[in-house]
């Protein structure tokens, strides 16, 4: 205590009456003041750790939308809520914001987040969606110094994310459209007896994308392999696909190649398969939310699917226990998207190891992290554009080999091929802008 010491010493005998009364104020004040912080932090302890998640809840898209807010909010409860939570006892709320699948909507979903105070959402459906709340956080982040918000993105795959619109705001926990199509033309390539692709896709930037990148893949592996129709519909408008298949068929193709998904996937893959063509095909999004139920067994062999987790046989006992113990909860939902679990956990990760819920120290920690998933797999996020690189899996729709089925219907996914981490790296053009702190 030397301040106190020497102010007391310093006193004439005459006036240490008033040095003690000095010291016993400061003595009070800084006592005060200790008990006063103590009570902050025993109330934010108790205060819970909020995140956003903003999809589609309405419309023609919720249910993709829905399935994964049950799905992060079943592994919020499950990983933490009922083990005491993180950092020292705080619960996790997961707040829903739905942005009804519109780049309009989403602007106005996150000015509710900003006054909410949410800086951490996780979102993924429509990339078109994504690149809206990416420039609108990075315009934000820009004028409110010290009140950034963290975009984790678990599903939206424009490439542009993590290349030339890549943030330090940003994190994408999928695999993009072309490490995707990557595998998925290897695998087309493989199939000798495949000599005509016809590409079908929403027409927006993720099936533009998909579209082009298919064409220049294939030319580069197979040459040989005709594609007889490139063609694109309006994005969650077309109720009847019959005159799209109509055309299809008269192509003569023996594959189809698609990047659609939730109600335009259903519709697709239905309107083929009612009418009559038993061509293959190749998807991204083509399982669960009740696509498996409506292809059931007029899909089986025929429908393959590019993604980031293993499906049947399960790979672990962990993972093979989280699933059992959602169905026991949600018996008629499934976990659709393992991304929003690995992404949670290694936010949460990112949390307790800077002990702070601020999105700098969690981008941060984030960068480079290394991480082993309840799969067993080994999952790493490069640092220079923030995109997870993990394992790639090609798998089919069958009632065959499978112990998880999808919409409670006897038909799932049995995987049939992979790639491992280190074969799915790929170049970047990230450039990214690094905030001063």
């Amino acid at each position: 205590m030397p301040l106190i010491h020497d102010l007391y010493h310093s006193q004439s005998k005459k006036n240490r009456f008033a040095a003690q009364r000095s010291i016993k104020k400061i003595a009070s004040l800084t006592i005060g003041a200790v008990a006063y912080t103590l009570s902050l932090t025993a109330a934010s302890a108790q205060e819970p750790v909020r995140l956003g998640f903003m999809d589609p809840l309405s419309g023609t898209f919720a249910s993709v939308g829905t399935s994964g807010l049950k799905a992060l909010e079943f592994a919020a409860d499950y990983f933490y809520n009922s083990r005491g939570g993180i950092l020292g006892g705080r619960m996790i709320e997961i707040v829903p914001l739905d942005n009804k699948q519109s780049p309009t909507e989403t602007q106005l979903q996150f000015r509710r987040a900003v006054s909410e105070e949410l800086r951490i959402i996780f979102q993924g459906n429509s990339s078109a969606v994504a690149n809206t709340l990416n420039q609108t956080i990075a315009k934000h982040n820009r004028r409110n110094a010290g009140q950034e918000v963290l975009q984790i993105n678990y599903a939206a795959v424009d490439p542009i994310l993590t290349n030339e619109e890549c943030s330090f705001w940003h994190f994408r926990f999928d695999a993009h459209a072309i490490m995707k199509l990557d595998v998925l033309t290897d695998f087309i390539a493989m199939n000798d007896e495949l000599n005509s692709i016809y590409i079908i896709g929403q027409d927006y930037s993720f099936g533009q994308v998909v579209a082009d990148n298919t064409i220049r893949l294939l030319g580069e592996k197979r040459p040989d392999i005709e594609i007889v129709g490139n063609e694109f519909h309006p994005i969650g408008q077309v109720k009847d696909f019959t005159p799209y298949v109509t055309k299809i068929a008269s192509s003569g193709a023996d594959a189809v190649v698609t990047g659609n998904f939730g109600a335009d996937m259903v519709s697709l893959a239905r309107s083929i398969i009612d009418s009559g063509l038993t061509v293959p095909i190749y998807t991204f999004y083509a399982a669960y939310d009740g696509i498996t139920a409506t292809l059931g067994a007029d899909g089986k062999d025929r429908i393959r699917l590019i993604h980031t987790d293993r499906a049947n046989p399960l790979a672990s006992d962990e993972r093979r226990e989280f699933y059992r113990a959602f169905k026991a909860k949600n018996p008629d939902s499934d976990i659709t998207q393992s991304r929003l679990v690995n992404a949670l956990m290694m936010v949460v990760q990112a949390m307790e190891q800077t002990q702070s819920t601020d999105p700098y120290d969690i981008a941060v920690k984030l960068e480079d992290m290394r991480f082993t998933s309840i799969a067993g797999d080994e999952l790493w996020m490069r640092g220079e554009d923030h995109q997870l690189f993990q394992p790639l899996y090609i798998s089919k729709h069958t009632d065959e080999g499978i112990e998880f089925d999808a919409d409670n219907s006897g038909f799932g996914l049995f995987t049939e091929y992979e790639v491992s981490t280190e074969d799915t790296l790929t170049d970047h053009s990230c450039r990214m802008r690094r905030p001063r702190r």
